[in-house]
This record gives C-alpha cells, sequence and structure tokens, in this order.
C-alpha cells in the first residue's frame, strides 16, 4: 500500500470589516517573541507607514512590457516540487507526532525511503527537483523544548501547559487533540507567550534551517530552497504566506523570519519583505495559503484595517504575491458549485473546507447569499475576476496571481501521491478508520495533493524563484503532467507541428504573461498541450476558463471544453463534451488506460472574444477517472476498511474515485493594450533589459 499509492453583499462587506477590525484591535499576539527582544534595527522599519516606491516600470504591472526579451533563455524543462512542508520545527506538527526534522524532508524529497513518525516506510515514486521547508515562523523551533525541557515559566498558563504536555508525551490520539487545543489557542491569541522561543533560540532554530538547506542543496540535480510560513490567523480565520528565498544562507540569515507578533497585517508583512531585500540585496516573494479557511478574507474588498482597497495596495500585493496556492491537503479552491453553478467540475475536494474556517469557531452563513459573497472572496477564479474589476477602478489588479499547488504536509514528508497517501499529521497515517475520524474535518476530506510544476532554466535557486516571480508555473493535484499555455494573436493548427515552445514564445506569451497590444481586428489565439504523467493515467480533456468585465462593471465567467480524448468533440449550442468513462474498479482500486490520450494539443481562438472588455484565460488539464487514496485504503484493508462507522452509512458517502487535474498559470488581455504600440519607449526600456 505504502508504494501504491464566496442575506447581502454590503452586509457581508460590513460583517468582514468587523472582523478584521476586530482582528486588528481585539486579537492579542500569537507569538511570544517580544519586539523589545529582537536585536536593535531588525523591526525599525515598522514604524513606516508606506513601502519604499514601487518600480517606474515592471513587466508584472505594464501590459506593453515584454517579460520576455530576445537575450533571455527560455525555459525547456518543467521541475516538480513542494514550496509548503512542516517539520517538527513547526508546533503544531511537533505536538501532533511529527518528530521528523528538515534533513528528513530533503532525503524524501530526493527519493530516498522514510520511515514515518507512525512507523511505515514511505517512498516517493520518483524524486522531487526541488523543496522548500516551509516552518510556521510563530514558535519556530520551540517544539523540542516544550517536549525536552517543559517551561515552568508560565504563570496562570502553567497548568494548561503541563496538560498539553502529558497530552502530547502520551501521543496518539492525545497528542491531537492537544495539537488542536494549541491551534485553536493561537488562533483566538491566547497561546500561552512561554511556549515561543527567545530571540536568542529563534536566531538559532532560523539558522539551523539554513544551514540544512544548504547541506541538501545540490544545483543542478536537487535544489533546497530556504523559507517559512508566517502564521497570520486572524480569529481562525487564515492569512497564512509562504515566503521565498532567491537566495542563499548568507543573505537569508541576516534578517530573522517574520511573526504575526509584530503584526498580522499582511501588508506589514510586504514592508519587511522590502526591509529584507534593502538590506541583503536579495529577493523573496510570498505565496499565499489556499484561501478557502479564510472566510471571505484572503482577496477581501478591503484592507486589514477595514478600508476600501488603494491602487498602492494593489501594486504591492501584485508585486510581493505573484502566485497562489490553489490546491493543498487541506482542499482546493479553484472555484465552488455555488459560484461556478455552470462548472460540472467545481466541486472537487471542496467537502468539508466550505463548512468554516480553521478552526471551525466561525461556521460559513447559512444564507446562500451570504455564503457566495465570502465564497467570492476565498476562491481563485472569483478573485481573478474581481481583480478586473480592481484593475479598472485603480489602474492596479491586487489579485493578479499565477496558480501553484503545494502539500502543507505536517509530517515532514511530501507524501501525496494517492497510493501512498501519509495524511496530514502522523495519526492520519494509513489505518482502517483514518477515513473517518475527524481531526478538524473527517478524514476522508483531506486530498492527497499537490504539487507545483515550474518552467525554469535550470535547477536552481535563483532560475526556480524567477520563473515563480514570472509566473511560469501551475499547480497540480499529484500527477506531473507537462502542460504548455502559450496565448498571442496568430497561433494556427499548424503550429502544432512545430516545437511548441520556440513557437510560443516566439509568438506569444507564456502562463502568467499579459497577451501583447492587439493588433488591428484581430483575436486571441492560444496554443495549450499536455502530456499524461509517464506514470499515471491518461488524459480526459483540456478546458480552457474564460474571466472578463463587461461595460456595466459585472464580471463573467465561461468554461469552453477545448480538446477531448478519444475523438470526442463539444456538443453543439452547450459545448459540453461527453464523458470520458470510467475504469476503476473500487474493490481492487485499480483502473485502466484504455480510455483517454497519452497527449492533447490544440489550438484555440476565443470566439467571445470582445476587444473592450478586460479577460483572463487559463487552462484546466483533467485525467481519467483513478483511485483516490480513500479506495487504495479500502482495498487494502479489505473488510477491516470503515467496519466500525461512528455514524450509520457514513462509509457509503466517501468518495473513492476522483480526476485529478492541473491549473495553469492564467494569461491576461487589458483594452489598454489596444491603442498603444509595442514599440513604445516603456516596452523598450523593458525589453531591453530582459526581465
Amino acid at each position: 500500500m505504502n508504494q501504491r499509492f464566496l442575506r447581502i453583499r454590503k452586509l457581508f462587506i460590513t460583517g468582514l470589516c468587523i472582523c478584521l477590525l476586530m482582528g486588528n484591535i481585539l486579537i492579542p499576539s500569537n507569538s511570544a517573541l517580544a519586539l523589545s527582544s529582537l536585536p536593535p534595527g531588525e523591526y525599525d522599519f515598522l514604524e513606516k507607514q508606506s513601502s519604499t516606491p514601487l518600480p517606474e516600470r515592471d513587466c508584472r504591472f505594464d501590459p506593453n512590457s515584454k517579460c520576455y526579451s530576445p537575450y533571455v533563455e527560455r525555459p525547456q524543462q518543467v521541475l516538480w516540487g513542494d514550496t509548503h512542508l512542516h517539520t517538527i520545527y513547526s508546533f503544531d506538527a511537533g505536538a501532533a507526532g511529527t518528530r521528523l526534522g528538515p534533513a528528513d524532508a530533503y532525503e524524501f524529497a530526493r527519493g530516498n525511503e522514510v520511515i514515518t513518525d507512525a512507523g511505515q516506510p514511505v517512498k516517493l515514486s520518483r524524486p522531487l527537483d526541488f523543496l522548500v521547508v516551509t516552518d510556521h515562523s510563530d514558535g519556530l523551533g520551540a517544539f523540542s523544548k516544550f517536549l525536552f525541557n517543559t517551561p515552568t515559566d508560565c504563570g496562570a498558563a502553567q497548568e494548561q501547559v503541563d496538560t498539553w504536555h502529558e497530552m502530547v508525551v502520551a501521543g496518539g490520539n492525545k497528542a491531537v487533540k492537544a495539537s488542536s487545543e494549541i491551534i485553536a489557542a493561537f488562533s483566538q491569541g491566547k497561546l500561552p507567550s512561554c511556549l515561543s522561543p527567545s530571540a536568542e533560540e529563534f536566531q538559532t532554530f532560523w539558522q539551523e534551517i539554513i544551514d540544512t538547506a544548504e547541506a541538501h542543496n545540490d544545483p543542478g540535480n536537487f535544489t533546497a530552497v530556504i523559507g517559512y510560513e508566517w502564521t497570520s490567523l486572524l480569529g481562525g480565520n487564515n492569512l497564512h504566506r509562504n515566503i521565498i528565498y532567491r537566495d542563499n544562507g548568507d543573505k537569508a540569515n541576516q534578517l530573522v523570519p517574520y511573526t504575526t507578533n509584530q503584526s498580522s497585517n499582511p501588508e506589514y508583512l510586504w514592508n519587511w519583505m522590502q526591509n529584507y531585500e534593502d538590506k541583503t540585496g536579495g529577493d523573496v516573494l510570498a505565496i499565499p495559503h489556499n484561501g478557502n479557511i479564510s472566510n471571505g478574507l484572503m482577496f477581501a474588498e478591503i484592507d486589514h484595517n477595514g478600508n476600501p482597497l488603494t491602487e498602492n495596495y494593489a501594486q504591492r500585493r501584485q508585486l510581493w504575491e505573484p502566485i497562489y496556492e490553489v490546491t493543498q491537503i487541506k482542499g482546493t479552491s479553484e472555484t465552488h458549485p455555488e459560484i461556478s453553478p455552470d462548472d460540472e467540475f467545481a466541486d472537487f475536494e471542496v467537502a468539508g473546507w466550505d463548512l468554516g474556517n480553521l478552526d471551525m469557531s466561525f461556521p460559513k452563513p447559512s444564507d446562500p447569499e451570504a455564503r457566495k459573497a465570502m465564497f467570492e472572496h476565498e476562491y481563485a477564479r472569483p478573485a481573478l475576476k474581481n481583480g478586473l474589476k480592481f484593475e479598472e477602478s485603480l489602474g492596479a489588479n491586487p489579485f493578479k496571481f499565477g496558480l501553484a499547488g503545494s502539500t502543507d504536509s505536517h509530517i515532514s514528508v511530501s507524501a501525496v501521491e494517492e497510493n501512498s497517501f501519509m495524511g496530514k499529521f502522523p495519526n492520519q497515517a494509513p489505518s482502517t478508520e483514518r477515513a473517518i475520524e475527524k481531526v478538524g474535518r473527517l478524514g476522508w476530506q483531506y486530498g492527497a495533493s499537490g504539487y507545483m510544476g515550474v518552467w525554469a532554466t535550470e535547477n536552481t535557486r535563483k532560475a526556480l524563484f524567477d520563473a515563480m516571480e514570472r509566473r511560469e508555473v501551475y499547480g497540480t493535484t499529484g500527477p506531473r503532467m507537462v502542460v504548455r499555455f502559450f496565448g498571442g494573436w496568430d497561433f494556427n493548427d499548424s503550429d502544432l507541428d512545430l516545437d511548441l515552445a520556440e513557437v510560443g514564445y516566439d509568438k506569444g506569451v507564456p502562463m502568467g504573461g499579459d497577451l501583447t497590444p492587439i493588433p488591428p481586428e484581430k483575436t486571441p489565439t492560444f496554443l495549450v498541450a499536455a502530456l499524461k504523467d509517464s506514470l499515471g493515467a491518461n488524459l480526459d480533456r483540456i478546458q480552457i476558463i474564460k474571466g472578463w468585465l463587461d461595460a456595466e462593471g459585472n464580471t463573467h465567467e465561461k468554461i469552453y471544453n477545448v480538446k477531448g480524448s478519444d475523438g470526442r468533440t463539444p456538443r453543439p449550442i452547450t459545448g459540453d463534451l461527453p464523458d470520458v468513462g470510467n475504469t476503476v474498479d473500487t474493490e481492487t482500486a485499480t483502473y485502466t488506460n484504455t480510455i483517454g490520450d497519452k497527449q492533447l494539443e490544440t489550438v484555440w481562438t476565443d470566439p467571445d472574444f470582445d476587444p473592450s472588455q478586460r479577460a483572463f484565460y487559463y487552462a484546466r488539464v483533467l485525467e481519467i477517472p483513478t483511485p483516490r487514496w480513500t479506495d487504495y485504503d479500502k482495498a487494502f484493508f479489505g473488510d477491516e476498511w470503515c467496519a466500525k462507522p461512528k455514524r450509520p452509512k457514513v462509509c457509503n458517502r466517501i468518495p473513492l474515485t476522483l480526476q485529478e487535474r492541473a491549473y495553469t498559470s492564467p494569461i491576461w488581455y487589458s483594452p489598454a493594450t489596444v491603442a498603444m504600440e509595442p514599440t513604445s519607449e516603456s516596452a523598450r526600456s523593458v525589453e531591453n533589459v530582459g526581465h
């Protein structure tokens, strides 16, 4: 088994303001890393009310600018990795039973077998190309002190701390309960300060993480990227960001990671990032956590203090947060059936995660309109659509992001292949009952997902970072499908007979880019191709999802089935594609590749293009149905699987199959480019300097 396996919109916005203001004013610090205990000068920048001015010209803000210059090498390979992984250095992971550290995480990612803390051997089907260990900056490394040298200076909280310690030492379900209580205390700002490291300990733990990454970094073969997770959690509403470094340890160690003790406001995190770059000459970016448990805060139309978004906010967010985590173990947040009712695949891995925030302290609204209003501000597709509105009104788009996947595993190993899914925490290792056990959500509601595909020129920290920054990345729910997506004005079917990369870059822009200025009487064309995972299932279809803004300021979306396998073509009028079929035998957790195609490619022209309307396009590639991790459990454990359900018939409702998928970063069109010439001075200035 181990080897096989969005009442009223006004009401909603008012509620958001109240929630944010309460979070900003009433919620105590989440970390005891006191400001006064930090090294002098480390956080002086927090007194600043604005950031360093943005670049006058940047390819991410200017649709005329060319992100690709004739002098820049074009990526010919996709590299696979995980940008969100926790080890014993994260308090919640340690409390739940994780004892493996960063070194184990890197060894596993490189293809070596590792024994999990549940005692089970696990190994990837093939190595990853890169890994970012992103332990929580709040409480970084402090779990080991809590475990082996329990603090005795906790004052009124001492009894609670001692109880948690006893539960953690006892292990099993008691440790899981302790971890859940610690997470809840942190999310509500009630975590005892004695559980956090001193300034000296914090610096030491950060250096240890850096040193481990340096020791495992092998440029050209395997890249150990330095990073951490900033853990803003407003009353249980998840606003985490993973911070990714382009740099080596000599720069990364010059400034300790940012924590929510200083602020839970993402804008202050961006200040820290600017300060880091100013101080070290280095580069960092942030990847926001899957927004499905933010209760509408991740893509809110107000800032942390309840004020309307500004042009400066939009520009800064786009600058610092070029990518969004669309899928991971805690569900997928591309879209939801209640906000995309015409999308037959909108329900993918949303069950359970659409019930409330991280610790379920704030359930989702029961009123359908209020639920839709909340979902609109925590799922990727509506956020991309709202970004078009902000671009129209502010002149900048705060939600212009690429799409990526990662795991958010808390067991030190990125084990999310369906046939070897080891769970999020140690107690979610394969067992007869893990599918119905409750760890925040029911066990089966956790998904075996995902990874990031990066179109990089080489396997190095710099090349990977540069690709992420220009958004030339895509996310998958696990399989390593090779996907290319280009947009331009002159692609045609004959291009499919050429080198797709060469013709793609020559005649258009890749995923994550902006369409170049529109030539007279032209309609955008897209070149998209997908190749199945060499070890996985055939492909079902390629879809292109379009979002656009009309003249009245309303947003829309439409799903186009642009290529089907097995010769299937979309039905007239509706555009639906007949089902591909299903070969899964759920008794044995097997399937056959007798349906679907190994490779799909096409050139598609937007039949509904209006040059006056802002729009974005991204591709979604689906595999044929395959067994889900729950089916592998069922087949492996046989009659013992789910034999003692806590509720009648609960086992019958557990999904056993799924259609794995890939989501490319979007390509954007702006009508501002209609009257602009590509040879304008601004475009030439960027073109001459490359990226």
